[in-house]
């Protein structure tokens, strides 16, 4: 009887010794083989307390991971467990089980991006952000006192203050911290440029900077003119000029313009105005870029005090108001009366 107890035992234990050995060849061949996914760069996303079981039953589930145990337990034995990391992670079509799961314990998430670009207002900044579906909108609706109050801003006014660039960020950033992040770039950008900013300007504060700068932004597409653009505006500003700049107008007319600037317009009085107004108006007129805040704080030396467009994109300088009214006539009046002709003869 012990006899044949032994030779049983002799059995199991080589049973057992032939499922072991076939189970760990198994899993010896599941880790170091390749998954294959879907597709290129394919997109996994790790919800919020997953575990390493959880993600394995959902690849099974999805017909990427044929044997979920295995993934459990090199999970647990590699010391993956209770490492991973929230997010959206990016595959090539094949990687290793080893591969999966340093990646997703990396924090190295997928990153989007959304461009705010220079001398835009605030409002058409907060339609391209209130549009992106990658970003969790908790802004939409609200009115610019609030997004303010709910960014913890102390300034008044949210024109300007944000700075314009590419900026990257996770899937499911909201979009107060998105603006938290252009704030502060903006910020630190202005406070650095106005530590460094040319002696004798007209300004009493870097805010006051920013305005010019934002000016500055909308006279001119042209970069090399910013400088130049600059110096006009800081040199009318110091002999009490008024700054008669159309693209603060423009701003002050708000919903009301309707492409054109019109005598009536030119005579409303807003506090945008600077046909009307003395000095600066009272907070910015758009998002202006650092090469804008850099002329503004180092302005063009010079003695023109007068610019008008020439048509192709630049501007024409002048000293007096002679040659300004020549300047006008040339680029503005003469080019426009062919038009002007042709609409009368109807």
């Amino acid at each position: 009887m012990l006899r044949a107890l032994f030779k049983i035992f002799g059995v199991l234990v080589v049973v057992a010794s032939v499922v072991g050995g076939w189970f760990w060849m198994e899993y010896r061949a599941f880790v170091s083989t390749p998954w294959a996914f879907p597709t290129d760069n394919w997109v996994y996303e790790v919800a919020p307390g997953m575990t390493i079981g959880m993600i394995a039953s959902d690849l099974n589930q999805r017909g990427i991971v044929e044997q979920p145990r295995y993934l459990r337990w090199y999970g647990r034995l590699a010391g993956y467990s209770g490492k991973l990391k929230a997010g959206e992670y990016a595959f090539p079509d094949t990687v290793t089980p080893k591969e999966f799961l340093e990646k997703i314990t990396s924090g190295k998430v997928v990153q989007y991006s959304l461009q705010i670009i220079e001398g835009w207002t605030f409002r058409q900044m907060m339609r391209t952000v209130d549009s992106h579906e990658k970003l969790t909108h908790t802004l939409t609706g609200l009115s610019d006192e609030e997004i303010l109050k709910k960014l913890e801003l102390s300034e008044p006014h949210p024109e300007g203050l944000f700075y314009p660039d590419t900026y990257a960020f996770p899937k499911g950033t909201t979009d107060a911290d998105f603006l938290r992040r252009a704030y502060r770039e903006m910020k630190d950008r202005l406070d650095t440029a106005w530590q460094q900013r040319a002696p004798g300007l007209p300004y009493l504060s870097a805010y006051e900077a920013l305005i010019m700068a934002s000016i500055v932004e909308k006279e001119t597409g042209v970069p090399y003119e910013r400088p130049a653009i600059a110096g006009v505006f800081v040199r009318r500003l110091q002999k009490g000029m008024r700054l008669q700049t159309d693209p603060t107008v423009i701003y002050g007319l708000g919903q009301r313009y309707d492409g054109n600037i019109h005598k009536a317009d030119l005579e409303t009085l807003t506090p945008y105005n600077t046909y009307k107004i003395k000095g600066l108006p009272p907070t910015p007129i758009a998002l202006p870029s650092g090469d804008a805040i850099n002329a503004a704080l180092h302005p063009e030396p010079g003695t023109a005090l007068y610019f008008v467009a020439r048509g192709d994109g630049a501007h024409q300088f002048s000293d007096t108001l002679d040659d300004h009214s020549k300047a006008v006539m040339k680029y503005q009046v003469q080019p426009n009366l062919p038009k002007m002709r042709k609409k009368t003869r109807k």
